[in-house]
């Protein structure tokens, strides 16, 4: 790590030659074509009328890889010589999101929208630097360039993407994460929030003794955790529901399962117990209410529906739990 840190071999930008800075550009473009098609088809199942978008845009980057190696030709021959992004210093970055199933659908649109930006600010801020005035021309040239890549993805969108496509689109994309991850997430916080109550109070109130009490609550908590997020995962492998990934669904909700047992036990780490059962029935209260805005945000359950379910469970079972523990 030391040596890489401090390795010369990454040119700075300053001494590349035109015929270099445009071997860079090439390059570049190859590389941002490639990039728009993974895009396309990691959206492409799910949605094509985006995946068109992407496939138009490496379209363009194509074209444009073409003339800049028509230009390199006219001027420096056929030997264009390899040099990538990753060989000069400050250049731009891209972090390989294209790689990751599923894709995000506006996290993908936001990223390409940077990839443009990017390309525009780097060669604006290069032509800037230099003062030879052919590179300088040719650097504007280039920053002229991704400027208009922008406005042709804004045109493909508006092409390609009507408004009820779009509607269509970030609907599906909004009952994804819903299924994958709100959906068992809540249910594991209710799981574990409301489950573990009976044993924690019923431990405290038999006991008297925090120490205890936590112990029984962590043991609780990560139980169903655990618990909770094998039964998530492996009950629905997602391909005919299109729920998402098992992976993903279990560990948000065996998560949120061990979350929500652990917010009213960490309480009884304070050795006094009046004190720890006090706070941990006002941790109780704030879950059971960030429960019920869960409830009502994503899921659309009305207020009223949502805090009368969650407080008559949440009641019953820690009434229960009182019950057994003075027993």
């Amino acid at each position: 790590m030391i040596s890489r840190l401090f390795s010369s071999s990454r040119r700075s930008f300053d001494s590349l030659s035109d015929e270099e800075i445009l071997a860079l550009a090439i390059s570049a473009e190859e590389d941002d074509a490639r990039i728009y098609k993974s895009y396309a088809e990691g959206l492409r199942e799910d949605y094509p009328a985006s995946a068109e978008v992407f496939d138009r845009m490496a379209e363009e980057e194509n074209l444009h890889r073409q003339s800049l190696i028509d230009l390199f030709k006219q001027r420096f021959g056929d030997n264009i010589p390899l040099i990538r992004r990753d060989h000069v210093q400050g250049y731009y970055e891209r972090k390989p999101d294209w790689l990751v199933r599923p894709l995000n659908l506006e996290k993908t649109r936001a990223q390409a929208e940077d990839m443009e930006r990017q390309a525009a600010r780097f060669y604006q801020a290069a032509a800037a630097r230099t003062s030879d005035a052919d590179t300088r021309r040719l650097l504007g040239d280039l920053a002229i360039a991704e400027s208009e890549h922008q406005e042709e993805a804004v045109r493909l969108e508006e092409q390609l993407l009507t408004d009820d496509v779009r509607e269509t689109e970030d609907g599906d994309e909004k009952r994804r994460f819903l299924l994958t991850y709100i959906q068992p997430g809540l249910a594991g916080l209710m799981d574990g929030s409301i489950s573990t109550l009976a044993p924690i109070f019923a431990a405290a109130f038999a006991t008297g003794d925090t120490w205890k009490t936590f112990l029984v609550g962590l043991s609780a908590s990560v139980g169903a955790g655990i618990s909770m997020g094998f039964t998530e995962a492996a009950h629905d492998d997602g391909v005919l529901s299109g729920r998402g990934s098992p992976i993903k669904r279990g560990l948000s909700s065996g998560i949120m399962t061990t979350i929500g047992g652990l917010g009213h036990t960490l309480p009884y780490l304070i050795p006094d117990f009046k004190i720890a059962t006090g706070v941990a029935i006002a941790i109780v209260f704030v879950e059971l209410w960030a429960i019920t805005w869960i409830q009502n945000r994503y899921m659309e359950t009305p207020w009223g529906r949502a805090a009368f379910q969650v407080l008559l469970g949440g009641a019953l079972v820690f009434a229960a739990g009182i019950i057994i523990g003075n027993a």
